[in-house]
């Protein structure tokens, strides 16, 4: 029996990598690279057409779901959300961006480990909440930004979201990259608990915090560095 494997189909991984190093819109790089794995497996337009629309069908409910988020988000956005964030946290004397930034980066990790991914993330918490709280704590201890660091603060507020997310989702069981583990090393002979999959995730949660908040830490130190240059010319 011919049990040959078709690696063709992984064209669709290189699609991806090709599109996102050209820095291309995700959603169409993702599409793009979904026809051609399509192509390679031998499908044709219609059925990959049907296949992209059944995904669709499958997820709708999560899509509305994020779509009532948005909407949210954006009434309380216009009734000064992002407002209201920027002075309070200017009321507490102490604050600085990147303790800040480290005590969210904590508190993502912590509640991603239980499986509550959607506390936080970039539209609901990161652009009206996390970004002005971080402006306004830097700007109550150091005046006003320029462009170019505000754009390097708010990156470091998305990255921090990220970092939080990815290292702290993978201590919970439930998790998809767990259980796909689990069924691999299940298939392959090897019977593993999922608990004792996600416990082995704890090192690497642990030193992911220490060396991000360590770059938040140098972060703050080098913007303040370059602002006191610049008074001083």
């Amino acid at each position: 029996m011919d049990q040959t494997i078709n690696l063709w189909p992984l064209l669709g991984i290189a699609a991806v990598i090709i599109g996102f190093l050209l820095r291309g819109n995700p959603l169409l790089v993702v599409c793009c690279a979904g026809v051609v794995t399509g192509a390679a497996a031998g499908l044709d337009p219609l059925a990959i057409l049907a296949k992209v629309g059944n995904g669709f069908m499958k997820t709708r409910s999560l899509s509305a779901a994020l779509l009532l988020a948005l909407l949210a988000v954006g009434l309380a956005e216009r009734h000064g959300l992002r407002e209201r964030a920027y002075r309070w946290i200017q009321d507490i004397g102490d604050a600085t961006a990147g303790g800040l930034l480290i005590v969210y980066l904590l508190a993502r990790q912590l509640t991603a480990a239980l499986g509550l991914s959607a506390q936080g993330g970039h539209p609901q918490v990161v652009r009206p909440i996390l970004v002005p709280m971080a402006e306004g704590a830097w700007e109550k201890l150091h005046g006003k930004l320029s462009d170019v660091q505000r754009t390097r603060l708010r990156a470091m507020c998305a990255a921090t979201d990220n970092i939080g997310l990815f290292f702290g989702e993978n201590l919970f069981v439930a998790f998809s990259a767990v259980i796909l583990m689990h069924a691999f090393m299940r298939e392959n002979g090897h019977a593993l608990d999922p608990l004792y999959l996600a416990l082995w995730g704890i090192p690497t949660a642990m030193f992911a915090f220490l060396i991000h908040a360590g770059r938040l830490a140098w972060h703050e130190y080098r913007l303040s560095r370059a602002l006191q240059a610049e008074e001083k010319e």
